[in-house]
């Protein structure tokens, strides 16, 4: 009877001495080390913006809604859909071009494409404002002494707002069309085969079978592409287009007040790209409908679950201190 009790009596103890066994959870000091680091740095940046008075946020806020800062933003933004605009168009036909079964087409579309990303926008830029000194006289016809259809005087013509159009719209033409062209490949070769024998012509096929499911391809790079095309029109301050940064600059070379508004015209610039980011989101979850088990998360999903994810780690770290299981 005694050897039975004792017997049990050490079950229990081993229960309890199961019953309390600590859980220790696995510590990452690298992880809170890295947070440390950036918690301090973000701590440096915003003691220095608001101790620092050179930086003159009175006059940020003061020039921020001025009538030539807002017709500036007006322009950049006018030059940006234009751009866009052409880039896409034209884009597509020359994608079409380089993947013809006409070697001709193929050619030209290849040339366009080597020629214009191959020169700096700048360049191109100064080149399209500056042609009248090598075409004084533009000329539409028949070469070689054939009939002139229509005639017209380039400095008249070729304006600094006409040469921003060109050379930012042809410039974002030839990578448009990359992209464009990646997209359309990317599509499986089944489906072309599929529309043929049900007796679809190219182009129904190209607009109704393969360019829908090329979009999924085709929108993130070409949103990468808008956003990039909204900053790249800052260039054309350099031929004298009043966009947001030549205004800046007329008015800074007035007041000599040169930091505290470069930041109002980057807070313009992360503003609106802000908005492109979160339009290109929308676009990517719509046309990822179908294709994926977990379409892409928009902007306000990251952000909630990035909010969630801090809150739960904060949670864990009060029950768990030290460390993660």
């Amino acid at each position: 009877m005694s050897s039975t009790s004792t017997l049990h009596e050490h079950t229990r103890q081993d229960d309890v001495h199961l019953g309390e066994t600590k859980v220790v959870r696995l510590k990452h000091p690298g992880r809170w080390l890295a947070v440390a680091v950036i918690v301090l740095i973000i701590a440096m940046v915003i003691e220095t913006m608001f101790t620092n008075p050179r930086f003159r946020w009175d006059i940020v806020w003061s020039f921020f809604l001025a009538p030539q800062i807002l017709d500036g933003l007006r322009v950049t933004v006018t030059l940006t859909v234009i751009a866009m605009v052409i880039g896409l168009v034209l884009g597509t036909i020359v994608a079409l071009m380089r993947l013809s079964a006409n070697p001709v087409l193929k050619a030209a579309g290849f040339a366009f494409v080597w020629l214009v990303r191959g020169i700096p926008l700048l360049v191109q830029l100064i080149f399209w404002y500056n042609i009248s000194a090598l075409f004084p006289v533009i000329n539409i016809g028949i070469p070689f002494g054939g009939p002139v259809f229509a005639s017209f005087n380039a400095n008249t013509v070729m304006t600094a707002y006409t040469a921003a159009i060109l050379g930012l719209g042809l410039n974002q033409a030839a990578y448009m069309a990359e992209i464009i062209r990646g997209g359309i490949q990317s599509v499986d070769e089944g489906q072309l085969e599929a529309a043929a024998t049900l007796g679809l012509g190219r182009i129904t096929t190209i607009g109704r079978i393969v360019l829908p499911q090329a979009m999924r391809v085709i929108i993130p790079p070409t949103g990468n592409e808008t956003i990039t095309m909204f900053k790249t029109t800052s260039l054309v301050s350099v031929v004298a287009v009043a966009d947001l940064l030549y205004s800046t600059q007329l008015i800074y070379a007035r007041n000599f007040q040169t930091i505290p508004l470069l930041i109002m015209a980057s807070l313009w610039y992360l503003i609106l790209i802000s908005a492109l980011s979160v339009g290109q989101s929308y676009l990517e979850r719509y046309y990822a409908r179908g294709t994926k088990r977990n379409t892409p998360l928009t902007m306000r999903h990251h952000i909630g679950r990035h909010y969630g994810n801090l809150r739960r780690l904060m949670a864990r770290e009060q029950n768990f201190p030290g460390g993660r299981a």
